[in-house]
């Protein structure tokens, strides 16, 4: 199957808004912490970014979508070490989008979902052991559960149980970023324990402003994330957008009620 411009311009587009997740998500744990706390909780966000990218080129990806070792539990780690053998237009196959730009929007899914695991755990870690933590869960918790999820059987390659043995339809991440980050963090939170004056100290979010101008991004950034997952420029994607809207619109409300 030939590569489409419209598919091809749609996920660009679609990239770059869930990259713009990252400095919303940034600005919205930031807002809620004490302002001695802002600096390093924005810094675990953007040092996620720069890490998780970095690791998923090199090795992540193939962890995910390589072909299976055996049992559906992870891909091949040096299929596609570096990306370097998707640079050939031909490996796109049968996808209407270059397999480049595919490996990179899923990247940015597997940042935004470390990254959501450091709010769990604000004013309790340091800088550089967050980057080693995040960079270490990536390969061990996050590319394995994408090959799961996401790595779809077909053409000879083998992909993940969950997908093709029980069937389970995971369209933008619900198991994979959202049950993956939430149980995560729940974990890791349990592991280092309460914070310093927890329950004592006034704890209050040192600027809401920025919380709120956080949120805005987030969800600006959540049409790249679901309708992007269509891969198209077509139905689906606008469907999957129109539920976008109308999802915030209505947890917005749950929330306020």
């Amino acid at each position: 199957m030939s590569v489409n411009s419209g598919d091809t311009a749609w996920l660009l587009a679609a990239s770059a808004l869930v990259l713009l997740m990252a400095p919303g998500l940034a600005l919205f744990y930031g807002g809620m912490v004490r302002s001695k706390s802002v600096l390093n909780m924005m810094m675990m966000t953007f040092g996620a970014l720069a890490a998780v990218l970095v690791v998923w080129t090199l090795v992540g990806y193939s962890v995910a979508f390589g072909d299976d070792l055996g049992g559906g539990l992870l891909g091949n780690p040096a299929q596609y070490a570096g990306l370097g053998q998707l640079l050939d237009p031909a490996s796109s196959g049968t996808s209407t989008v270059p397999t480049i730009l595919f490996a990179v929007f899923q990247g940015l899914f597997a940042v935004i979902t470390g990254a959501l695991v450091s709010g769990a755990i604000a004013d309790r870690a340091k800088f550089g052991a967050w980057l080693v933590f995040v960079s270490l869960w990536t390969l061990v918790v996050y590319a394995p559960v994408a090959h799961w999820v996401f790595d779809v059987s077909a053409g000879g390659h083998v992909g993940g149980w969950l997908v093709n043995r029980m069937g389970l339809v995971d369209f933008a991440g619900g198991t994979a970023v959202e049950i993956c980050s939430g149980a995560s963090g729940l974990a890791l939170a349990i592991v280092l324990g309460k914070r310093v004056g927890f329950g004592r100290d006034p704890m209050r979010p040192h600027n809401l402003t920025l919380v709120m101008l956080g949120a805005g991004l987030l969800w600006f950034g959540w049409y790249g994330f679901n309708a992007g997952s269509a891969l198209t420029a077509g139905h689906k994607a606008a469907v999957v957008f129109v539920t976008t809207t109308l999802a915030g619109a209505a947890g917005t409300l749950g929330w306020l009620a």
